[in-house]
């Protein structure tokens, strides 16, 4: 079936999710008229609708435009954070209207294209959104679909006219199944979505799944680390990349003068020297040697990865500064898995050696919370102060006993406090420290203009 035959509208329920606007430009560029839903207004909304989309934030059938109300004409696009229990998403199925996950038109997209894909618990934004700036730097080019804003282009879209596009891979839901890619690169397989996935075990049989739906001759780069559970698959090249000797693609030195490191990675082709990459903390170097492992199996050229790497700015809510002067730092981080927390700590940590670190946190799903509230404990106890605030739901109900006290509990660091985000903002005039840090994937980056402008006042 032809999902597009005859369509003229598309509608997005779930419009202002980091995947979802991105999409949404998408066929906004392509000539759609686009629409769609979303439960509270942000600045990707705004965005949206400044650049032409159409946007309620009511979840009532009468919000939806008029013109969107014709089953031969709309395509409606869903996001699985949306429940079933929505009456946008409920009128559109019971009306017989052509309806998707996101994940399939994504799939479909992926199918026409030269689609280079990230998976793994974390990293996957940081990386690409790094590749997809290789692509974009070099002659090759690319479009890119990016779980993040990045800070080079302000968007989560990139538009080009190569044949390859950049896509995170989603395991949640098993939304990855959908993509049919060219390279593929999985970071890790640290236990998350186990309320999709019930078992450790299942959800690396997910990545194993979505590896088999490379491409024959094709190509798949993990983490040296997680090597021994991704299977062989005929017809695929799979490289590894790390630190370790026997690496395909191995950070081979590294050195951090005045604020940037100097770099070399080693490839099956040779050695690429004089990297430079401004994103604090070494962990972060290993995210570097993936995203330049894409770059160079999609053909772009060692000598135009020199070139751009050091002009590379990130992406915002990853490792972002947002205030640096000479009485305090501010850093905004989007972490929400233990491995994530630990990364940024570490980074933080080593980037700002000697200081004194305050981090407020807040915890993303109720499950997630469950699953992982020692492991929040143990990450959160390598600070010098914490504020912890409530768990945020997202598409959860909550769970009798699970909220933000279950980490607090298990914490061993005697400087923390539980706190409203009002709450925080008052204690945040109080708080001395050298170094602040907002984390969490929920809705804590509504606090990061009020708290950089606190801290801004600081005497």
């Amino acid at each position: 079936m032809n999902l597009f035959e005859g369509k003229v509208n598309i509608y997005f329920a779930g419009i202002g999710g980091i995947g979802m606007s991105a999409l949404a430009r998408y066929f906004l560029a392509g000539g759609y008229n686009v629409a769609g839903y979303d439960r509270t207004e942000s600045r990707l909304t705004g965005l949206l609708a400044e650049e032409g989309c159409i946007i309620s934030y009511s979840d009532r059938v009468d919000s939806i435009p008029p013109e969107f109300m014709n089953r031969e004409k709309t395509l409606v696009v869903y996001t699985p954070a949306l429940p079933a229990t929505s009456a946008i998403r409920a009128f559109f199925s019971e009306e017989g209207y052509t309806v998707v996950k996101r994940s399939a038109l994504l799939g479909l997209i992926s199918e026409h294209t030269l689609t280079v894909a990230i998976a793994g618990t974390h990293g996957k934004t940081t990386i690409s959104t790094l590749a997809a700036y290789l692509l974009k730097q070099s002659e090759v080019d690319c479009t890119a679909f990016l779980g993040g804003i990045s800070r080079n282009y302000d968007t989560n879209l990139l538009l080009g006219m190569g044949d390859y596009t950049v896509m995170e891979a989603d395991e949640f839901d098993r939304s990855f199944h959908a993509l049919s890619p060219a390279v593929a690169l999985i970071t890790s397989m640290d236990p998350d979505h186990l309320e999709v996935y019930g078992t450790h075990q299942a959800m690396i049989e997910a990545y194993n799944i979505f590896a088999s739906r490379i491409r024959e001759g094709g190509a798949l780069v993990v983490h040296s680390s997680v090597r021994h559970l991704v299977r062989d698959i005929e017809g695929v090249r799979i490289y590894t990349y790390g630190e370790s000797e026997g690496d395909d693609f191995r950070l081979a030195e590294a050195d951090s003068t005045g604020g940037n490191w100097k770099f070399t990675v080693a490839w099956p082709s040779g050695v690429i020297e004089d990297l430079t990459w401004s994103v604090p903390g070494r962990p972060n170097l290993l995210n570097a040697v993936a995203g330049i492992s894409l770059a160079l199996l999609s053909g772009v050229k060692p000598p135009e990865i020199v070139r751009s790497l050091p002009l590379f700015r990130g992406v915002v809510r990853r490792l972002d500064v947002r205030l640096q002067n000479d009485r305090i730092v501010y850093i905004d981080d989007y972490a929400h898995h233990p491995a994530e927390l630990d990364f940024l700590i570490s980074s933080v940590r080593e980037f700002y050696a000697g200081k004194i670190i305050t981090a407020a946190f807040q915890p993303h799903l109720f499950t997630r919370t469950r699953d992982h509230a020692a492991a929040f404990a143990g990450s959160l106890d390598r600070v010098d102060r914490v504020f912890l605030l409530p768990v945020y739901p997202a598409r959860e109900k909550p769970i009798k006993g699970v909220t933000s006290e279950l980490i607090y509990k298990e914490m061993r660091l005697k400087d923390k406090m539980m706190v409203t985000p009002d709450e925080l903002l008052e204690q945040l005039k109080l708080t001395e420290t050298d170094v602040f840090i907002t984390v969490g994937a929920g809705d804590i980056d509504r606090l990061t203009e009020p708290v950089k402008k606190i801290l801004e006042e600081r005497k």
